[in-house]
Formats: structure tokens, sequence, C-alpha cells
């Protein structure tokens, strides 16, 4: 026995998922994802995404609708004859004629210990929070912003040091394990749904570019969280003179370390920078166009004097 699958996903989060399913033996009849967009070295190349490709390299076939507003793509969609289908990071609202477009309905893989951080950047805004753990939890879907009773959880603990890329590869990990033991207690029809409390409700809304330039009146600790929760994109940064001209200089990775002096102050040789309350030692940069290095060796080829303001 094996269930008829319609998966639903676009970046590399989701193919972990895809992956566990078809490993599992259930038969993945469709996959969709979003459609091929500009990419390349000079942006002019279409490029598939992670989740269209796997899907190819499974032989399943692969729609990529821009939404499901024309009723030849709901029809479609209903005529897989699924189900279920299983959405991890897909990249749009479902519409209702989607959502019970399967015998089972749709089931999310949402990387965060629900209702905590709904929404399009829960692994970003957790770090960035400095929560000490997350999860992924298996939703059942409904109308509403990933509203829908829970089915399976699994807590992951947020190291003091860990970045958003290093948990997004823990967690699609973990997504792609839970989601299949999902799936076979689905088939065996012994899938527990408990509906979210309605307290604890948090949005993690979607990454700006007005928040991505450190301020280093924060303290310590919040500029260190925000730091990491942006790394390795779309990265935090700062403006700092080079060359006699200011530019943007990207912060991957950063360490509490003591030291007082007024906000974006230098405070020593090793990028030590003073906080709004502490300070925070830069240890990874990344110059645009250039390779991210180790404060060492950035400093070798752009020295920072002590006493410079930086921001």
């Amino acid at each position: 026995m094996s269930l008829r699958i319609i998966f639903m996903g676009t970046p590399e989060f989701s193919v972990p998922t895809l992956a566990a399913l078809a490993e599992a033996g259930h038969q993945i009849v469709a996959v969709y994802t979003q459609p091929p967009r500009p990419g390349g070295r000079r942006g002019l190349d279409l490029q598939k995404s992670p989740v269209h490709q796997a899907a190819e390299l499974l032989g399943v076939p692969v729609l990529t609708p821009v939404n499901f507003k024309d009723e030849t793509d709901r029809q479609t969609f209903r005529d897989f004859d699924a189900d279920v289908a299983v959405v991890v990071a897909y990249g749009l609202l479902l519409p209702e004629a989607i959502l019970t477009g399967t015998k089972l309905g749709c089931y999310n893989g949402h990387a965060s210990l629900l209702p905590r951080w709904r929404g399009a950047a829960p692994i970003q805004r957790a770090i960035m929070a400095g929560d000490r753990e997350t999860g992924m939890m298996v939703m059942k879907m409904d109308k509403g912003l990933d509203t829908g009773p829970v089915a399976l959880t699994k807590t992951v603990e947020i190291g003091e040091t860990m970045t958003a890329g290093e948990l997004h590869d823990r967690l699609m990990q973990v997504g792609g394990a839970l989601m299949r033991e999902a799936m076979a207690k689905l088939e065996a029809g012994d899938l527990p749904l408990t509906p979210q409390p309605e307290e604890g409700v948090v949005y993690a809304a979607k990454i700006s570019k007005t928040e991505t330039r450190i301020d280093f009146a924060l303290s310590a600790k919040e500029a260190h969280d925000h730091i990491r929760g942006l790394s390795p994109f779309p990265g935090a940064w700062f403006e700092l003179e080079i060359a006699g001209k200011p530019e943007r200089v990207k912060l991957l990775n950063s360490e509490l370390a003591s030291g007082t002096g007024a906000p974006g102050a230098v405070l020593d040789d090793r990028l030590t920078i003073a906080c709004g309350e502490g300070a925070l030692r830069l240890t990874r940069l990344q110059r645009a166009g250039g390779k991210a290095l180790g404060a060492a060796d950035f400093l070798h080829g752009n020295p920072v004097a002590v006493g410079t303001r930086v921001g």
C-alpha cells in the first residue's frame, strides 16, 4: 500500500521531504513548483527551482502554474485523483479548491513551533528574536495562514552561535523525516490532529531590505542575534570606508565580546565593536563581490583603525 501524493514545494528546503516520500514508496503523481525564474551570471537564463530539478530526476510530472485562479488548473489538480497533497515552502497561498482537491486534504511542513512564527520567514525570525528552540511541524492546512491543526512536532535547539543557514539545513532534514512519519500514520488512519492554541500567535514577516543594516545601538546580544539570523542571506551589513569610499560590508558571523564605548566604535585590532550594551566581535565578513573572509584576513586587506566609527 502507498499513498498517491501531489507534492508542492520550490526551494532547496523542500527537496529532502520530496525525496523522503519517494523513498518511502509513495506514488508521487505530480509535483507543483514555482515557474522557472531569470538567473545565471547575467540573470538572463531561466532557472528551474531545486524541487523542479529533483522531480525531473525522479521522473515525476512537473506543473508550474502562476496561481490557481484558472479553473483549468484547478481541474488538472483534481484529475490526478491524489489521496493527499504535501506542501513545503511552495510559495503560493492555496485556494479552497486546492485545499479540498484531494481525498485527505493538504499537509504542510512548517519550520516553527506553531502558533509562534506563522508566515514567511520563521527560521530567520526565530534566531533574530533570540529564541532558544524551534522545530518542524506537520499541519493540516486550512484557509488561514498556518492556522490549521497540528499532527506531528519535532523540536530543535537553536545554539547560541547557530546561523539561519545552519538552522535551515538542520530543519530541512528533520522536516523530511517528520513528513515521512506523518504520511505513514495518515495511510494507517492513525494521524492525530490537535488544534493550535489561540495564545502565543506570532507572525514571521518576510525580511525587508530596510532591516538588514545592523544597528550597533542595539545590545551586543541583540546585534549578534540579528547578524546570525540574516546569515548567509540576505545578510546583515554595515558601512565602512574602504580606500576613501563608503562601502557596504556583509556580516556573516560574530561573537559576544567584552568592552565598552560609543555604539559603532572599533575597540581593538580584532574588529570588536562597541554596542549600546556590551560589545561584539565581527568574525566573518564579506565585501560586495568578494569572498567571505575571517576577520584577520579581512583586516589584512582592509585595515580598520581603532577608534573608527562604523555603522
